[in-house]
């Protein structure tokens, strides 16, 4: 009976994690959609976000106190991180398309499943570095054309650096799930985020903020409200790693999202690379089960 329970509890977290990679995979589209700077875009994200999420702690009655100083510092750092992620993928999305930014942003899981023993005291998996590693191979070709003056260029390098910003975000988060609720994080991370961008008021071009304010709604509400809050909670029952990989299907959502709603038409290389990031999704779910 309990080996039963325990495995109707993985389906259920597995799920979780799984549809909360669904609503992130949103952030491709909308990133290359909103006609914002990308610093504006991530500063009206988080300022909306962090009121769903502060509106949802009150109804929940959720605890938004911070106990020490070192958590303090440790949600400062990790809000920054995230708030440099979001600014350099949008960035890498608006360089060039929804696949090639995404794409280029997911080799992050190689440089969690690298960096993950410096922060956990564990030992390197090598399972985890070669499904990482494959999914580097499957983003390799997913990238039909590599050239160095083409601004798919650029986008890959934001999205690559944006990858490590990533890793490091979540792999700080990991250290906070056990002692706050998830949402409380993500609210804290939000505030720093909103903090440190406030100056792209003055410096950058919001004239079109009234048109652009449903999606704006949009990207703060499904995509980080709610995926990004799943995405956190889940980090209880996954390692950062085994969340990274299995996360690493968001590309291949986001490439169907983008073919249906900006008609954006993947190459043919898109069918290599995605079977091979599903295959490390299918690979580490049934060793995450164990």
């Amino acid at each position: 009976m309990t080996q039963k329970i325990m495995e109707n509890n993985h389906i259920k977290n597995l799920s979780f994690l799984l549809l909360a990679t669904l609503f992130i995979s949103t952030s491709g589209v909308l990133g290359k959609y909103i006609a914002m700077p990308p610093e504006a875009i991530i500063l009206f994200r988080a300022l909306f976000a962090a009121t769903f999420i502060y509106l949802f702690c009150r109804i929940k009655k959720v605890n938004l106190t911070i106990h020490s100083k070192k958590d303090k510092i440790s949600f400062l750092i990790s809000g920054f991180f995230m708030g440099a992620h979001w600014v350099t993928y949008f960035y890498a999305l608006k360089l060039s398309n929804v696949a090639i930014g995404m794409l280029s942003m997911f080799t992050f899981p190689v440089m969690t499943a690298l960096l993950e023993p410096f922060f956990a005291k564990q030992k390197l998996n090598i399972i985890h570095v070669l499904l990482a590693l494959l999914v580097l191979v499957g983003v390799y070709f997913l990238v039909p054309d590599f050239s160095i003056e083409k601004d798919e260029v650029k986008g890959i390098l934001f999205g690559v650096f944006s990858a490590l910003c990533y890793a490091l975000r979540n792999l700080i988060t990991k250290k906070n799930v056990t002692n706050y609720n998830s949402s409380a994080i993500m609210f804290f991370q939000l505030i720093i985020v909103t903090v440190l961008l406030l100056p792209v008021l003055f410096i950058s071009d919001i004239s079109n903020f009234g048109s652009q304010f449903p999606f704006l709604v949009l990207v703060a509400l499904l995509t980080t409200a709610i995926g990004h809050t799943m995405l956190v909670n889940s980090l209880q029952y996954f390692s950062v790693s085994t969340a990274s990989i299995i996360g690493s299907i968001q590309p291949i959502f986001g490439i169907i999202i983008a073919y249906i709603f900006i008609n954006e038409v993947p190459h043919k290389n898109t069918f290599i690379g995605g079977s091979l990031i599903l295959l490390t999704v299918v690979i580490e779910s049934i060793r995450s089960k164990r």
